[in-house]
């Protein structure tokens, strides 16, 4: 199997948590013999070359990260630049899958964008072939070397899986991307936590060059 990778962040490659998600995808996907093709959203000079991709392969894959519930500006344009597939004696042959990874830790708070996804396939004539959800992943922004490796592995096992069975089950995904909902116990202990988090994060703003409060509101008064 041959597998189109298309990067739907609008972050820099260096910068991207989605791109360091997909190599080690990609390096269990490999694994088992196959192998791939990664494009990049966020390099718009490549767009007629991820299309010809898309147009030519017959299994695709979108790496998406989920901004507040919803997927990237950028995917939705170039969705828009793609022509619907002509189906092979009236069935759909090329499949589509995702990973959809966000930096809320729940997997509740995935399901909204993973229902988008599960329809989107079938505008381009293609198959549905499932949604690899996983919360947590902003941290690796913030994190280098081996705990960035550790905190990625399971992708390279999804990789594999991947390249075995080609599709993401439904509840092979829910068991992947727990919790769904945090615990009253766990919630209740970050909410005692709350004032340290606050203090970390934002001593981690001022490193990336945040100069006001993070709770500044400068579009309140335009709110009615």
């Amino acid at each position: 199997m041959h597998l189109v990778v298309i990067s739907c962040t609008p972050r820099a490659l260096k910068k991207s948590n989605t791109a360091k998600i997909v190599e080690r995808f990609k390096a269990g996907f490999e694994k088992e013999g196959h192998t791939t093709e990664v494009h990049y959203l966020s390099m718009k000079n490549t767009w007629a070359n991820i299309r010809e991709a898309f147009d030519r392969n017959e299994h695709i894959l979108f790496a998406v990260p989920l901004f507040v519930e919803c997927i990237p500006g950028i995917m939705l344009e170039f969705l828009e630049t793609l022509k619907p597939k002509e189906y092979a004696n009236g069935v759909a042959k090329t499949k589509i899958g995702f990973i959809l990874q966000s930096g809320f830790s729940e997997a509740s708070q995935l399901r909204c964008g993973e229902q988008y996804l599960e329809q989107l396939p079938e505008h381009l004539n293609c198959e549905y072939a499932g949604t690899l959800i996983k919360g947590n992943m902003f941290v690796i922004g913030m994190l280098n070397g081996k705990k960035v490796e550790s905190l990625t592995a399971p992708f390279v096992n999804m990789g594999a899986y991947y390249a075995k069975n080609g599709i993401f089950p439904k509840d092979f995904v829910s068991e992947f991307a727990k919790p769904e909902y945090f615990s009253k116990t766990y919630i209740l202990f970050f909410t005692l936590l709350n004032p340290l988090l606050n203090l970390y994060f934002n001593m981690f703003a001022r490193k990336q060059g945040c100069k006001g409060s993070l709770k500044a509101r400068p579009y309140q008064k335009y709110v009615t």
